[in-house]
């Protein structure tokens, strides 16, 4: 009946970030920026067990990304609707 699917809100943090948000921004940034350099390169003058460590790294950071951005508050379209349906009923 009520599909479960999620949608990520995010707050803005444009106004007032605090100096250890701002040094996460500044690893993701560079956490990126080495992934870019991995998709840049020429992985097909890489032996074997370079792949395979190329590989890991990317998987690492893709992971340590994924840390530094698990700030957001997900919630399913069910119950998106509810509030939307409560907010409705109340006003």
């Amino acid at each position: 009946m009520l599909a479960s699917a999620t949608t990520p809100l995010k707050a803005d943090t444009s106004n007032g970030t605090a100096p250890s948000s701002i040094t996460s921004i500044a690893q993701s940034e560079a956490l990126e920026e080495r992934l870019y350099e991995i998709s840049a390169m020429d992985i097909s003058s890489l032996n074997g067990p370079e792949k395979i460590a190329l590989r890991s790294e990317v998987k690492s950071i893709k992971k340590e990304l994924q840390a530094l951005d698990n700030g957001g508050l997900y919630i399913s379209v069910g119950a998106a609707i509810i509030i939307i349906l409560l907010l409705i009923i109340i006003l």
